[in-house]
């Protein structure tokens, strides 16, 4: 798993996208940006996934990276220094996903529902991601109180950088500030939700720090190319089933892989790796080749198939 290999799939509005693209930046490696559609379909993409559509995806040869949380771990492996992790902060930053993931739907609800940024057949396409779809209706009925539920979060986020700061964590980076920094990457897009901020100097303070380690360096591709590459790789070597596996999976075994509440595509395939943290399927595809496909295990659903 080389550096120069890394190619991450996204658009630029995605604000999860956003958090690995400064992580990108922070770690200062280099990097191959293949643009995705908003929405389905992404034929390229699901080339190399299998099913998983969500953004961002990252890519190094014929291994796939779903969800940030795992991408964060992948590139503190691919290079240590500067570390997401200071001080053994690791838990703590992952204790506090369930916190920055409500201030993520807060504010993208708000953007959502004040500026027209999104496509026709948007909402209709992440409906399909949601068990139960989604209700225009209710979204702008909610409109008042979700404001407000916004407002408390950022009071509390300021709070904690006012006392403490630079960072979420006290002097050093952490994942925790690519965390919490994306849902108000999300807000500072508009000038009419950008306004939301205009009340908390010091997080204004702490997303202009963050925005100073910039995006690394960049090298744009087709997305065809990103499927070429995969072709031409090997997936790396994997190690199979760590010990303690709760439910008893085993190598070889055909899984089902999808998570459990937002984004409903399974990627299935034959298990190749499982630890605690993590979960690979290979699977093979008529222009990709074979692909291992890997997912953290909180948050995601395996089955048997």
């Amino acid at each position: 798993m080389r550096a120069s290999d890394v190619v991450l799939h996204h658009y630029w509005e995605s604000p999860y996208a956003e958090k690995v693209r400064r992580i990108l930046g922070f770690k200062g490696l280099a990097w191959k940006s293949v643009l995705i559609p908003m929405m389905m379909p992404k034929p390229d993409l699901l080339a190399l996934t299998g099913g998983y559509r969500k953004t961002p995806v990252l890519q190094i040869g014929a291994d796939v990276y779903c969800d940030t949380d795992l991408i964060a771990r992948v590139l503190e492996r691919l290079r240590p220094e500067p570390t997401l992790f200071p001080a053994g902060t690791e838990a703590l930053v992952y204790a506090l996903g369930p916190w920055q993931g409500e201030l993520f739907w807060l504010a993208v609800r708000r953007v959502g529902t004040t500026v027209p940024i999104f496509p026709d057949g948007f909402l209709e396409d992440r409906s399909k991601m949601v068990e139960g779809g989604m209700s225009l209706e209710k979204l702008l009925r909610e409109v008042g109180p979700e404001r407000e539920k916004l407002r408390a979060k950022l009071d509390l986020l300021e709070r904690l950088l006012a006392a403490g700061g630079p960072f979420v964590l006290g002097a050093a980076p952490s994942l925790a500030d690519f965390s919490l920094f994306h849902p108000v990457f999300a807000l500072k897009l508009f000038p009419q939700t950008a306004e939301d901020l205009a009340a908390f100097p010091a997080i204004r303070a702490w997303a202009a720090r963050i925005e100073a380690f910039g995006y690394g360096e960049m090298t744009e591709i087709p997305s065809a190319a990103a499927v070429d590459i995969a072709r031409a790789a090997t997936p790396v070597a994997t190690s199979g089933v760590a010990d303690g596996e709760p439910n008893g999976l085993r190598a070889g075994e055909r899984v089902s892989v999808v998570h459990e509440s937002f984004g409903l595509d399974p990627t299935v395939g034959e298990l190749v790796a499982a630890s605690v943290h993590e979960i690979a399927v290979r699977r093979t595809d008529e222009r990709a080749g074979e692909i291992v496909v890997h997912f953290p295990r909180e948050h995601y659903l395996v089955s048997r198939v």
